[in-house]
């Protein structure tokens, strides 16, 4: 046995020392891990398992558009929000009756109690925003009492109300813009609750509570739950309900494979506790690190599992081949090890490889997901080596009878026989057909990723038919849209306090020059007026101006007669004119250029309302003049604005304000309500105002932003989609480099990867032709594909090159090469591919994509690998053996490796340390170049 497989040497010999050893420490991970997790208070120092399903944690804490994110909630008091839709489309009036109003206002009533002391905090409560409810006993009706005077009333002040009443209700609502397609459909048959809450993580237990509440009531209304942080949430939730159901199924579907291949049930139970065992250590030193278990690392079993049986199934193959010619335990299994230990090596290496690159990524979940999938692969081969071997030495001599492979004359019989029969003659025989399908294949899938479309909505991560899907086809179709995007607009308008002094005496002398005798009063109003700013170079405009009339012009109107009276009461309104417009979101161009934009983004599709600082404003001035249609518009004065502002002050709920416009009037926000919570769709919106601002925007000095859950996910999905690419990149060429070096060859090292090459362009070319978005979890399998596509290719191009060397030629190596190493390949590819099917029965997607795209995976990595590779081996043969029995690396492969891995350093660089490749191309060059130099002469020296 080598020296470097003193592991396998070690369990075999003290198997029960081995598995004793596992196992307790196994055992102390969970104690550890279970502890803080049932008893926080008890072990406060200690992590415990912590869940979280919070977008806005796919971006690092200091990533810039989550601090704006979280500065734009707190500057306009805006919390997430739970949709509750109420449908009845029985009823001839729709919800507008008396059942269905009462119904939805003991439902308002009652969220408003939905508040939890908050254990960091005990002077504060969780849970629901009462004050910030959107419902119809919690939102203003504005009223037109006559010409100037208006009165606000709660729109629905009690319960029990009349059929008449439910309908004046409805007419009432319909008038106000900010509830009428939003709070209340157009058609009058559904209606939502809005209720803000402290935290995305409260969203399930309120919507428990509130499904609980609707249990109570009776009739045709029909209630719906829905909103990206109850999906989220759910989702949390959910996710470990399939994980304890699907997972376990899985491994009952290999159970059932193992034993119809191997027929000895104390043996398959080993790839069983072995899955088993490396899954218990991976989560519970993600979760005692201190790490969060989020919507990715809740799949990290589902990644480990079939990986660990890969190897395990491998090892248990080449003994069931291999016992029964040598009928003792101890000298098959190494005889096996000294076969795989390399290969199993390597590919674990591999596969920890391509989730590793994942810590590169700049999406923290992603990260935490790559680093400890890469230790449960490395963990799987540890225990490969050490636990099955150990397991295997336990199982009685006796228990073994009639156990292994047929005798070789009895193989045509064997369940695989013709199958490798007809891929040794295929592959040797029909080389030209294989290279014209391969080169059709690649052509397709190129096609097929040319078509890929980049696209995610946690919403659609559950099925179809799942009550939150259904909520949100149904309330989209009656409401302007439930997923909800913020634009923010601000002023780079920069009026220095000197600007200001120079723009209200320019008014001055514009303005007052048609006065009579105006000149001297003139000239001392500006001597004054620049006087006071000097003296008070200190103040804001709004003080220099308030003090001024104060100080000035107040004392000069009690002096005046007639004629100048008139004089300094004109310069008074223009100086408060040249003040409001310091507001800029009272201006009436501005909030007319708003209401342009809210109306251009209704073209779109997407956007099915919108509600801003305007639509108060044109609402207030509509009461104001006797509520008549023609005067719903912005006011042509900015003191008119105020005034419209300063009335809508006046009713119940004056905060609401401050959700769309800063106090200073400064910075706005504009509530977009969009019928799709698909990133593609938010983009497109995007781009939309970007468009609308570059063509309108310039001449009023406005820039823009977004923020909220919709835009966050565009975010972090442009990242992880950028991200994933970078380090896939980054993988492919480790593995690369690794092949190369363990083949001390390049040719051989480009052909181990062709398998997954052919693997990789075949899936991501299916995901473009059949339409399939590119998203979360379709972009965590590329990781899985690198790992699972090379573990074949190892395996066969192994053993082929040492089948080779002792045969002499590849046409007598492959008789052997088609025997047990194949027939391995194919037990591995049935017992993943079909074991893991289970998982197209969980009621979330990406627990479904997985199953799909794990199985297409297996089967093209395997097909790539038993019918490609030979092929090329044929055609490569004088090149890939024409020096057999040497071990040097030639200086051409020298040559790529050393270019592969600079260009490794460089794409890794970029991405930890954001360095752009131009930058990084000069000192690239020069490492280059200084490697070929030293490995030239190093090549140079060996020749000599």
């Amino acid at each position: 046995m080598e020296p470097s497989n003193k592991l396998s040497e070690f369990s075999i010999n003290s198997p029960k020392l081995t598995i004793s050893l596992i196992c307790i420490v196994a055992i102390v991970l969970g104690i550890i891990t279970a502890l803080p997790s049932i008893w926080p208070e008890k072990y406060p120092s200690m992590y415990g398992l912590k869940i979280d399903t919070d977008p806005e944690n796919m971006l690092s804490k200091d990533e810039p558009i989550r601090l704006f994110h979280n500065k734009m909630k707190k500057e306009f008091n805006l919390y997430d929000m739970i949709v509750v839709g109420v449908e009845n489309t029985k009823h001839k009036n729709g919800v507008f009756n008396s059942k269905s109003l009462n119904h939805i206002y003991q439902l308002s009533e009652y969220a408003k109690t939905l508040q939890w002391i908050d254990p960091k905090n005990k002077d504060k409560k969780i849970g629901v925003i009462s004050k910030n409810i959107v419902a119809p006993s919690t939102v203003e009706n504005i009223k037109s009492l006559k010409e100037g005077e208006i009165l606000f009333e709660w729109l629905m002040s009690k319960p029990n109300v009349s059929e008449k009443e439910a309908l004046i209700i409805r007419d009432k609502a319909l008038r106000i813009p900010f509830l009428n397609d939003t709070m209340v459909s157009k058609d009058g048959k559904a209606l939502a609750i809005y209720l803000p809450i402290s935290s995305k993580d409260m969203s399930y237990k309120i919507s428990q509570a509130l499904e609980n509440k609707i249990k109570e009531f009776s009739g045709d209304d029909e209630f719906h739950i829905t909103g990206l942080p109850v999906a989220n949430d759910t989702f949390g939730v959910e996710m470990f309900k399939q994980m304890f159901s699907t997972g376990p199924m899985a491994m009952v579907m290999i159970f059932i494979l193992l034993f119809w291949f191997f027929k000895k049930f104390i043996l398959i139970l080993s790839p069983m506790i072995l899955a088993g065992i490396s899954v218990t250590y991976a989560m519970s030193l993600l979760i005692i690190s201190g790490n969060t278990v989020h919507i990715m690392s809740s799949m990290i079993p589902i990644f480990i599992m079939p990986i660990a049986v890969l190897d395990s199934v491998h090892l248990l193959s080449e003994f069931f081949d291999k016992y029964p010619n040598i009928k003792d335990k101890k000298q098959t299994l190494k005889e096996v090890l000294k076969e795989l230990y390399w290969p199993m090596l390597y590919t674990s290496l591999t596969s920890t490889a391509g989730f590793a690159s994942l810590a590169l990524t700049p999406i923290p979940p992603v990260q935490v997901f790559g680093i400890f999938v890469g230790i449960g692969v490395m963990l799987a081969w540890f225990f490969t080596i050490t636990f099955i071997p150990a397991y295997i030495m336990l199982i009685p001599q006796s228990m073994l009878e009639n156990f292994g492979a047929k005798t070789s004359s009895d193989n045509k019989n064997e369940s695989f026989g013709s199958i490798l029969k007809w891929l040794n003659q295929f592959t040797y025989h029909k080389t030209k057909t294989i290279f014209t399908v391969a080169i059709v294949m690649m052509i397709v899938a190129v096609y097929g990723i040319t078509k890929i479309q980049i696209n995610d909505n946690p919403v659609l991560w559950f099925n179809y038919d799942h009550k939150i899907r259904k909520a949100d086809r149904v309330l989209n179709s009656h409401f302007g849209g439930t997923y909800m995007a913020y634009l923010t607009l601000e002023s780079t308008k920069e009026n220095t306090v000197a600007q200001f002094g120079i723009d209200v005496k320019n008014s001055w002398n514009k303005s007052l020059v048609h006065f009579n005798g105006i000149r001297p009063i003139l000239k001392t109003l500006n001597e004054n007026w620049s006087s006071y700013i000097k003296q008070n170079s200190l103040m804001t405009k709004s003080q220099l101006v308030d003090g001024f009339i104060e100080n000035y012009l107040e004392k000069q109107l009690d002096q005046a007669d007639d004629d100048s009276y008139e004089i300094f009461d004109e310069a008074l309104s223009l100086l408060e004119l040249e003040k409001s417009k310091e507001d800029t979101f009272k201006q009436p161009e501005i909030l007319n250029f708003m209401s342009d934009l809210q109306s251009y983004l209704l073209t779109t599709g997407i956007v099915g309302k919108s509600n801003s600082i305007s639509d108060i404003v044109k609402t207030i001035h509509r009461e104001l003049r006797n509520s008549d249609d023609k005067e719903y518009k912005i006011p042509k004065s900015s003191l008119a604005v105020a005034q419209c502002l300063i009335t809508y002050q006046n009713s119940h709920r004056p905060q609401d304000l401050w959700h769309l416009v800063t106090p200073d009037y400064k910075r706005t926000s504009i509530w977009l309500q969009l019928n799709s919570g698909n990133n593609k769709d938010m983009v497109k919106v995007s781009k939309a105002v970007d468009e609308f601002m570059a063509k309108n925007a310039k001449k009023y000095h406005l820039k823009h932003n977004w923020f909220g859950l919709t835009y966050i996910n565009v975010m972090w999905q442009d990242k992880m989609v950028s991200g994933m690419l970078q380090a896939f990149l980054g993988s492919f060429l480790v593995v690369f480099i690794m092949m190369s070096v363990l083949f001390r060859s390049t040719l051989w090292g480009i052909l181990s990867m062709i398998p997954l090459s052919i693997t990789i362009a075949f899936i991501y070319g299916m995901v473009g032709l059949l339409g399939k978005d590119y998203d979360m979890p379709i972009a965590l399998l590329s990781s899985l594909t690198l790992g699972l596509a090379v573990d074949f290719a190892i395996h066969f191009l192994v053993r082929a090159r040492e089948t080779v060397i002792h045969y002499g030629s590849w046409k007598l190596a492959k008789q052997e090469m088609f025997q047990e190493p194949t027939r391995a390949i194919i037990r591995n590819l049935i017992v993943v591919a079909v074991g893991f099917t289970p998982l197209l029965t969980a009621t979330l997607i990406p627990y479904q994509t997985v199953g799909v795209f794990l199985a297409t995976i297996l089967t093209i990595a395997g097909i790539s690998t038993l019918v490609f590779i030979p092929a090329l081996i044929k055609v490569l043969e004088p090149k890939l053996f024409f020096n057999k029995n040497s071990k040097k690396m030639t200086y051409s492969s020298h040559v790529v490796i050393i270019l592969s891995s600079v260009s490794l350093v460089v794409i890794n660089l970029h991405q930890l340390l954001e360095i752009s490749f131009m930058a990084m191309m000069p000192q690239a060059m020069i490492a280059t170049f200084v490697l070929l130099m030293i490995s030239y002469f190093i090549s140079k020296k060996g020749r000599n």
